[in-house]
């Protein structure tokens, strides 16, 4: 992953930091995706959801992503794992590259190790943002 600042909105935190707590509570230690997600909450820069720039993925942004290798174009709605539907473009938080894009923006490229090489996603465009959008609810 990169070592770049990600922006976390205040009330995304609080949602994430819950959902972590409720799934401690079922043998959460063994499961690498939570503690990825954990070390990417505690890394990231908290801001109000008022302040948080437009091209930053937030939950329930809706981004274009760019595989730089193959040049595979996705779009997905970064959802809570209660709301994922991989055939509906709705990608968990808690999925590899859920958790990798939260915080980030439109531009950076995001490299995680699958297993027989590195992958390197672009954020090619967030097309909506529900702060941006003025929907502080979502």
């Amino acid at each position: 992953m990169n070592e770049r600042t990600i922006y976390i909105t205040r009330f995304d935190l609080e949602r994430l930091e819950d959902l972590l707590t409720v799934i401690s509570e079922f043998s959460y230690r063994d499961r690498g995706d939570l503690e990825a997600l954990e070390s990417e909450l505690q890394r990231g820069k908290q801001v109000d959801s008022k302040d948080v720039p437009p091209d930053i993925v937030t939950m329930n942004s809706r981004m274009r992503l760019l595989d730089v290798d193959t040049h595979e174009k996705m779009v997905f709605t970064l959802v809570f794992p209660q709301d994922a539907d991989i055939t509906a473009g709705k990608l968990s938080v808690l999925s590899p590259i859920g958790t990798a894009v939260l915080g980030y923006s439109a531009g950076d490229i995001i490299k995680w190790r699958v297993p027989s090489r590195v992958r390197r996603i672009k954020i090619d465009k967030v097309l909506y943002q529900p702060e941006a959008a003025g929907d502080y609810h979502l």
